[in-house]
């Protein structure tokens, strides 16, 4: 799996001037390094993710310039209520505020807002604030920007199973007809594209239960550089790299997912 350290060159190429069949329509990131960004300058862990959001604004709009369809950001995993209660006040907090001060924003990039994730158990507060974002941003026609909150992928997948086994038992659905598309209208990303890119920062080699379905034949971009310091300029090379590889499904270069896939 390639890597990208905080030393490589800048890229020469706009990535906006590539054609559009070698620029990914939708990018995910697993935004990874913010307690070690903060504990390398003597910081609490909090100091990391209050930093982390402007790389959160900086990607949005690099997205937004480049003609990015979809990018889909891990926020907050089900696995991450183990940490203390204190960071989790502060992260869900720091939620909160970037829906209220980044919506006027997202109306000036034309950006759409939705979640995946569950909602259960998420501050009312927040939830709050999100149902008045995503209903203000539904009909702006650029990029989405899917925040993925109270997310793990194993438990989207067995709750998918659970209601396409709800409905073959009604009828509603006849369990011989079940392939991959049908299953896929069953998940909390129905409807969406498939990541073509996954971006994971601060050099970490693993999915961490994200989008397992999703990024199948996904192109994997592992940067060393830690969430708070990624950048415009580290996307670009991301989407850079991303357009040197020859995507082949499993079958030969230039052909389609259906053309050869196994």
């Amino acid at each position: 799996m390639p890597t990208e350290t905080s030393e490589s060159t800048q890229p020469t190429i706009d990535p906006k001037d590539l054609p559009s069949a070698q620029r990914p329509r939708h990018i995910a990131i697993i935004m990874d390094g913010n307690g070690r960004w903060a504990e390398a300058q003597g910081l609490p862990r909090i100091f990391g993710h209050r930093n982390g959001i402007r790389s959160v604004r900086a990607v949005v709009e690099e997205g937004c310039r480049i003609g990015l369809g979809q990018l889909t950001l891990y926020c907050f995993s089900s696995e991450n209520w183990k940490r203390p209660q204190r960071e989790l006040r502060f992260l869900f907090r720091l939620l909160r505020h970037f829906l209220i001060v980044e919506r006027s924003e997202l109306m000036e990039q034309n950006v759409r807002l939705t979640m995946i994730g569950r909602r259960e158990g998420l501050p009312e507060d927040v939830l709050v604030e999100y149902d008045r974002t995503a209903a203000m941003t539904a009909g702006n026609s650029g990029m989405t920007l899917c925040l993925a909150v109270n997310y793990g992928a194993r438990a989207e997948i067995a709750e998918a199973a659970r209601r396409l086994a709800r409905d073959a038992v009604a009828g509603v659905i006849d369990p011989g007809s079940v392939d991959e598309a049908a299953f896929s209208s069953y998940l909390s990303t129905a409807g969406m594209p498939d990541p073509d890119l996954l971006i994971r920062t601060a050099g970490e080699m693993r999915l961490s239960n994200y989008l397992l379905w999703q990024v199948s034949y996904a192109e994997l971009h592992v940067t060393e550089v830690l969430w708070p310091d990624f950048r415009a300029e580290h996307l670009r090379r991301a989407v850079l790299d991303y357009a040197r590889r020859p995507r082949k499904f499993g079958g030969l270069p230039g052909r389609s997912p259906t053309e050869g896939a196994v």
